[in-house]
């Protein structure tokens, strides 16, 4: 898939512009907690493993499972809120337009890796920064075998 093409857009600020070119993209401090917290209950992984569509966050070989640290924001967390908001915010067709976009990749993305046979997490950066611990308790539970049932 094509990345997008924004060109027809402009950011509102060159302030905003400056800001967003700065934001970390890998090893951001909310992805860093995740991985304290699985590590300290045992887990061990790869990080931002590039043959792999998405390029997760979390790479666990060994349960075939990965995992993306989504921004509440550029992932479109209780989207149609927030879209309402964006709406009648500054450059809103651009905003709107980026977000949707990323929505419909991380769809996109989610569905290849399962029809590879592995498991995808996701789970988002506020979740993470109110209990990292919490977050990582349910990702092991999600990564227990299933249990036969009768």
């Amino acid at each position: 898939m094509p990345a997008p093409r924004f060109t027809r857009f402009r950011p509102s600020s060159e302030s905003a512009s400056r800001i967003k070119a700065n934001l970390p993209r890998l090893n951001t401090s909310v992805e860093i907690r995740l991985r304290s917290s699985l590590w300290a209950l045992g887990l061990r992984f790869r990080l931002h493993v590039r043959a792999l569509p998405g390029n997760p966050d979390i790479v666990l070989r060994r349960h075939r499972a990965v995992i993306f640290v989504d921004g509440d924001f550029w992932h479109g967390r209780r989207w149609r809120l927030r879209r309402e908001r964006l709406e009648h915010g500054s450059n809103s067709e651009y905003w709107i337009a980026k977000i949707e976009d990323n929505i419909r990749r991380d769809r996109a993305v989610t569905r290849r890796l399962r029809q590879a046979g592995w498991r995808v997490i996701r789970v988002w950066e506020s979740d993470i920064k109110r209990d990292a611990g919490a977050v990582a308790a349910r990702v092991m539970r999600l990564l227990e075998p299933e249990v036969d049932r009768p």
